[in-house]
């Protein structure tokens, strides 16, 4: 494949790209809302310097690293993706509280409609506005949608130089041993 121009990233602004989902996932990870680069292309985390691609192979979720042109992938491993908002920017603040909010609706109810074990925001100032938690902090949540669980993952966009590749990883590896340990419960069941 080869990279958009500028003006087909610029094309790409507000579209919206298709949900990599079905019932009954173990995680559906929710980006924040897709980027040109994905807008451009249709796949989610697709702009080069993003890492969840990378973290997913690295916390074990994934046997290896898929290419985002793979995603539909996922579903094999019980995984999906969706996003807070879904028209794509260039940048995660272009979008206004009011988006946020709205976006927090519509997850919720397509959460109550999928029904994944978990859902995994992979953005806590995202999940903060979205949901009104003000407080939320990285990791499980009380929170619930319908029998869903709730996580917060860090955000994998390059800019996110707080976390490092590896402990981002590790932070996405609690999550899967979370959801890898709730499966046993249910099938133990």
């Amino acid at each position: 494949m080869t990279r958009p121009t500028p003006a087909e990233l610029e094309a790409a602004r507000d579209r919206v790209i298709e949900d990599v989902v079905a019932g009954g996932l173990s995680v559906l990870f929710c980006g924040i809302n897709p980027g040109l680069m994905s807008g451009a292309t249709g796949h989610h985390f697709a702009r080069p310097g993003n890492r969840f691609w990378p973290v997913l192979h690295l916390s074990g979720f994934t046997p290896r690293q898929l290419k985002p042109s793979e995603q539909r992938e996922l579903l094999s491993y019980g995984l999906g993706i969706t996003n807070v908002v879904a028209r794509t920017t260039a940048r995660a603040d272009e979008l206004s509280d009011e988006e946020f909010r709205e976006g927090g609706r519509l997850l919720a109810a397509k959460v109550e409609r999928l029904k994944p074990r978990w859902l995994a925001v992979v953005g806590v100032t995202a999940y903060r506005t979205a949901f009104a938690e003000r407080s939320a902090r990285i990791g499980p949540q009380e929170r619930t949608i319908g029998g869903s669980r709730v996580w917060v993952l860090p955000n994998p966009s390059g800019l996110n130089a707080h976390w490092s590749l590896q402990a981002m990883a590790e932070e996405y590896g609690r999550l899967r041993e979370a959801a890898a340990g709730q499966v046993r419960e249910v099938s133990d069941r």
